[in-house]
C-alpha cells in the first residue's frame, strides 16, 4: 500500500534561497498536481520535458513555476515525477506543499524516493547507499569514491560471482537429493578456484576499507616535535585562524588538538600534538603518549623542530616512509639554505605554501584502488562472507559431506545477498534510508 502513495517533499535546503524544488513521486503524481497547476495538462506531454505555468489555489495564483516532467519507468523512482521549481520563500514552499497534501499527496520519509528507487529495481543497495555519499561528499576522493559506487563499483562484480557461486550451490544441493548413489555434480577442484578468486575480490575489498575511510574523514596528518618547536602555531597558520593556544611556555600543549583542511581538493585532518621530551608531570607524559599513538596512526608526520639538531630518537620505531622533515624558526637562522629539511617560519608565515605542496605531493603518493570500501555494513558482511567461504575450503581440505559445504556456501551467499540488497529485510532497509535527508 505504501507504494502506491504519491509522495512530496522539499528537494533542496531548507531556508530562504532563489530557489526550491519540490518533487513529487507516485501513481497519482499528474493527477494531482494538475489540480493545482495552470498551464499545460502533465498527462500529454512528453517525457523530460519542462512546462512554464502557475500553481494557483483555486483563483488565488501562489507562484509562477516551471516544472519538469518524468514518466515512468524513465526516472529516478521509476515511477511518475514531477519536480517543481518555485520560487525559494519559505512561505511559497509551504503553500505548494500544502496544497499538495490537500489534494492526495502525503509527505515523503526521509530517503523514501531512494528507498523507492531501490524496490523499484533502478538500482542495488549499495548503489543507493552511495546516493548518501555522493550528497555529503566534500572532497575530490571522496566524490570520485562515491560516484563509482554509485555507477556500479564493486556491485557488479558482486553479483557476478555471487551468481557463480549460487551455481556451484546448487550441484551441492542437487547431490543431497542423490546422497544414496554417491556421486558428485560439483567439481571440487573448480569450486575450490572459484572460492579462491572471490576470496581474492574480497580481501582487497576488506584491506581497502581503511583507506576508504580516510577519504571519508579526512587524510590524518600529525605534528610531532619537542615543546615549543612552534607546532600549535603552524596549525593556527595552516587553519588560518586562532585553533591552539600559543606561549612561550614549554609544555602548553597537553592534548591532541584536530581540524579539517581541503587542499587542491583532498582533505586533511591536522592534528597538533603535546611536545615530545622527558618530562615527570603525569598530565604532560599522558599528552606526549597522546602524540606518539596520533603518530602511529597518521597517515602523514610533519616532524617539526626549530634547529638541526633537535632529537629525534623518539621517531626510530615510526614509518619513516610518512615522515616530513621540517625546520622552523628559518628566520632566526643566519643560513636558511643550509637547513635540514623543509624550512618555514610559522609565525611569520614563510614556507606554508611549499609546506603545502610537500604534504599534497605526500598524499598522492599513496595509491587509492579505483573501488574503496566506505560502509561498515558492507565491511562487516565481507568479512563474514570470507569467514564463511574458508570454513567451505577447509571442508573441501577435509573431504565433508555436501550437507555441511552447503551450509556454509549458503551463509556466504546469506552475507553478500545482503549487501547489495538481493536479502534484505524491512528493518534493514529502513534503518539505511532513514539516515536520508528528506526528499532523497
Amino acid at each position: 500500500m505504501i507504494q502506491l502513495e504519491t509522495i512530496c517533499a522539499l528537494a533542496t535546503p531548507q531556508g530562504i534561497g532563489a530557489i526550491g524544488v519540490i518533487r513529487v513521486s507516485g501513481e497519482r503524481t499528474f493527477e494531482i498536481v494538475n489540480k493545482i497547476f495552470k498551464g499545460k495538462d502533465l498527462t500529454k506531454v512528453d517525457s523530460h520535458t519542462i512546462h512554464f505555468g502557475t500553481i494557483r489555489d483555486g483563483g488565488v495564483i501562489v507562484d509562477e513555476v516551471l516544472i519538469a516532467v518524468f514518466k515512468t519507468p524513465k526516472s529516478f523512482t521509476k515511477e511518475d515525477v514531477v519536480e517543481i521549481s518555485c520560487h525559494g520563500s519559505d512561505y511559497i514552499i509551504r503553500y505548494i506543499l500544502k496544497l499538495l497534501l490537500q489534494n492526495g499527496c502525503r509527505m515523503a520519509q526521509a530517503g523514501e524516493f531512494t528507498q523507492r528507487a531501490f524496490l523499484n529495481g533502478q538500482f542495488d543497495l549499495v548503489q543507493a547507499e552511495a546516493v548518501a555519499d555522493l550528497i555529503a561528499a566534500d572532497s575530490e576522493a571522496a566524490h570520485k569514491t562515491a560516484m563509482n559506487l554509485m555507477r556500479g563499483g564493486f556491485s557488479n562484480q558482486l553479483k557476478a560471482l555471487r551468481e557463480e557461486l549460487i551455481h556451484f550451490a546448487s550441484l551441492v544441493e542437487l547431490e543431497l537429493d542423490f546422497g544414496e548413489e554417491d556421486v558428485e555434480f560439483a567439481e571440487r577442484d573448480d569450486l575450490k578456484s572459484l572460492i579462491l578468486k572471490i576470496q581474492n575480490f574480497l580481501k582487497n575489498l576488506i584491506d581497502s576499507f581503511d583507506a576508504g575511510n580516510v577519504i571519508k574523514e579526512g587524510l590524518p596528518v600529525a605534528i610531532i616535535g619537542p615543546p615549543n618547536a612552534g607546532k600549535s602555531t603552524l596549525l593556527n597558520v595552516l587553519l588560518n585562524e586562532e585553533r591552539a593556544i600559543v606561549t612561550e611556555i614549554a609544555g602548553t600543549t597537553r592534548d591532541v588538538i584536530e581540524d579539517v583542511l581541503f587542499i587542491e581538493g583532498i582533505k586533511f585532518r591536522f592534528i597538533d600534538t603535546a611536545g615530545i621530551r622527558e618530562t615527570k608531570d603525569v598530565v604532560e607524559s599522558i599528552g606526549i603518549e597522546r602524540s606518539k599513538d596520533a603518530m602511529r596512526r597518521a597517515e602523514i608526520v610533519l616532524l617539526l623542530s626549530d634547529s638541526q639538531d633537535s632529537n629525534e630518537d623518539f621517531i626510530s620505531e615510526f614509518d619513516e616512509d610518512k615522515i616530513i622533515r621540517v625546520r622552523n624558526k628559518i628566520d632566526l637562522v643566519a643560513k636558511a639554505e643550509n637547513v635540514d629539511g623543509l624550512g618555514i617560519s610559522a609565525k611569520n608565515n614563510i614556507g606554508i605554501d611549499e609546506l603545502k605542496a610537500a604534504i599534497v605531493a605526500k598524499a598522492k603518493m599513496k595509491k587509492q584502488a579505483d573501488t574503496m570500501l566506505t560502509n561498515l555494513r558492507h565491511y562487516e558482511h565481507l568479512v563474514k562472507a570470507n569467514e564463511a567461504l574458508s570454513e567451505v575450503l577447509n571442508g573441501l581440505d577435509l573431504g565433508i559431506t555436501g550437507d555441511f559445504l552447503a551450509q556454509d556456501i549458503r551463509l556466504s551467499l546469506h552475507h553478500l545477498g545482503e549487501i547489495t540488497g538481493a536479502i534484505s529485510s524491512d528493518d534493514l532497509l529502513a534503518n539505511i534510508f532513514s539516515k536520508f535527508c528528506i526528499g532523497k
